[in-house]
């Protein structure tokens, strides 16, 4: 294969990895124009970020039967293409349109979501450290980006053009990703066929113990970095910091993550580098929160917590997507283990926002919510250590 073909598809694996959060970042900012325009109702906002993670618990083991029947690169172009078409059908401000759209950019993402791990292991065994750094570095860039200039763009043109605007990154990476497509197909056909052992159920790798400690990994790193996205500011805001600061701590919360981000894949290709990022994240997280809780309303003192936390969250995302390459010995494997680890970790994730905020509205504090967290924070970093020092699955299961 030519080498220009390679530079296409890093190049289409890395355009898809910037619309795998976007989509879902873009829109909080931009909530008072829905309100206003579309009469769309507050208590329906959290909506807008349920969806496409109730999409992406029910068909991320699915798809990893997909791409064993038809192929990687297929059935991203698919993904790719229901993207879009919910990205623009939400551009057309109607309430039902825009729940559609929600819907369809859930489908589209978790094909992304759960193949790209495989996709990069499939077609650069030689350079998967640094296109997963550069794959997960990228989708959290790209969706603190979205972050900050939904709003602006919507204020400076309108709600259907700023969504219009900003959905032209996913009919980029569509149009790449066709032209990938046209040059890998045959190749792509040829390395999925897949052999006997791999056709069967996904669900048979639930056998091993290294399966369950994966999952549940990667489901604590969900329902951690979507609750603390979720709660933290308001936290803020109650602690008596104004809304401009409040969300500055939130940003440097996702911000500072991507440094980590980059560098996990690299530093965890030894298992010393593993259980030293687990215990990082773990760490981070605990230590944040611990403090959090007994802090005085100090500015600098909840910038430092933010930048802590930031850090450990954004590691936690790369050493997951690490685990799915390197516990598992084939490219089928790790596409069935990346599905059913997000499976668990995305329902864990819809579910650990709402549920915090019911616990914080009945016991008027955030004691127990902030302990639930830390708690789990701890079981997550004894997980990563333990899976670190686990052999990958055999090949032959």
């Amino acid at each position: 294969m030519k080498k220009k073909e390679y530079y296409w598809l890093a190049a289409g694996i890395l355009l898809i990895a910037a619309n795998l959060r976007l989509p879902i970042t873009m829109m909080p900012p931009i909530l008072p124009w829905l309100q206003s325009q579309l009469g769309f109702a507050t208590s329906m906002s959290g909506l807008l970020t349920t969806i496409p993670l109730i999409m992406f618990a029910l068909l991320s083991p699915v798809i990893a039967q997909w791409s064993r029947r038809w192929g990687n690169l297929r059935v991203l172009l698919v993904s790719l293409i229901i993207l879009t078409i919910g990205c623009y059908l939400r551009s057309l401000t109607q309430t039902g349109w825009l729940l559609a759209g929600t819907v369809l950019i859930g489908v589209g993402i978790a094909g992304g979501n759960v193949l790209l791990p495989a996709v990069i292991q499939q077609f650069f065994p030689r350079k998967t450290t640094i296109l997963t750094s550069l794959y997960t570095f990228i989708m959290g860039l790209i969706a603190s980006l979205g972050t900050g200039i939904s709003a602006p763009l919507v204020k400076a043109t309108n709600l259907s053009v700023g969504i219009s605007v900003i959905s032209l990154l996913s009919l980029t990476a569509l149009l790449v990703w066709i032209r990938v497509f046209w040059g890998w197909s045959k190749q792509d056909a040829v390395m999925q066929n897949v052999p006997e052992h791999s056709q069967k159920s996904p669900w048979r790798l639930y056998r091993f113990k290294l399966t369950w400690l994966i999952t549940f990994f990667f489901g604590a790193q969900s329902l951690l970095y979507y609750s603390l996205l979720t709660w933290l500011p308001v936290y803020w805001t109650q602690a008596g910091f104004s809304a401009a600061t409040s969300g500055m701590f939130a940003t440097l919360f996702q911000l500072c993550g991507m440094p980590l981000a980059l560098l996990t894949p690299v530093v965890a290709r030894k298992k010393s580098g593993m259980a030293a990022i687990s215990t990082l994240i773990g760490g981070g997280i605990a230590l944040g929160l611990t403090l959090l809780l007994v802090s005085q309303h100090n500015l600098w003192f909840n910038t430092l917590l933010a930048i802590l936390m930031g850090i450990a969250s954004g590691a936690s995302f790369s050493l997951a997507v690490v685990f799915f390459q390197r516990k598992t010995s084939t490219i089928w494997q790790t596409a069935e283990m990346s599905g059913l680890a997000q499976s668990v970790g995305y329902l864990l994730a819809a579910v650990g926002p709402a549920l915090s905020g019911v616990v914080r509205s009945a016991t008027h504090s955030w004691f127990l919510v902030f302990g639930a967290y830390i708690v789990i924070a701890i079981l997550l970093w004894l997980a990563g250590v333990i899976i670190t020092v686990q052999r990958p699955i055999d090949a032959s299961e």
